[in-house]
């Protein structure tokens, strides 16, 4: 299954992931329009310090704990892809305290929000992909011993 892996060494820090990320999932058609003056909500998140920076989202893991710490039972995962039914979710945050690499966060209306790889938005690459004027992130088939 193809993946988002992050250059950690390639990263700017320049937050254009979160960006493109938050106006894919906007379902708005002007970038400025969807974002400008507003609070965002990326599915991704850049994080460091001024030596190394890199951005984190879902690993889509082969046995997700955020799954099994589902009180509500509000994600699942589907053909590889974790995903997070906003309906059923009741904003409890145990998603949050499972999950090993801080993928998921509170989104505007409480329910969680975390990188679904962009497959209601777009076709082709996830808008964090696309957006990175750096390539430091990608989204490719790997081996899992890379």
């Amino acid at each position: 299954m193809k993946r988002i892996y992050v250059k950690e060494e390639w990263c700017l820090g320049c937050r254009l992931c979160e960006y493109n990320c938050a106006f894919a999932n906007s379902g708005e058609i002007n970038m400025a329009e969807a974002l400008k003056g507003k609070q965002i909500y990326p599915r991704i998140h850049v994080e460091g310090n001024n030596s190394i920076t890199y951005a984190v989202s879902c690993r889509h893991c082969e046995d997700p704990v955020c799954v099994k710490g589902c009180i509500a039972g509000a994600i699942s995962r589907s053909q590889g892809v974790v995903q997070i039914d906003r309906e059923k979710c009741v904003g409890c945050l145990t998603c949050v305290l499972v999950c090993p690499y801080g993928a998921l966060a509170p989104g505007e209306n409480g329910s969680m929000i975390k990188c679904e790889l962009c497959l209601q938005n777009q076709c082709g690459a996830p808008a964090c992909v696309s957006g990175c004027p750096n390539g430091a992130i990608v989204y490719e088939e790997r081996d899992e011993n890379q």
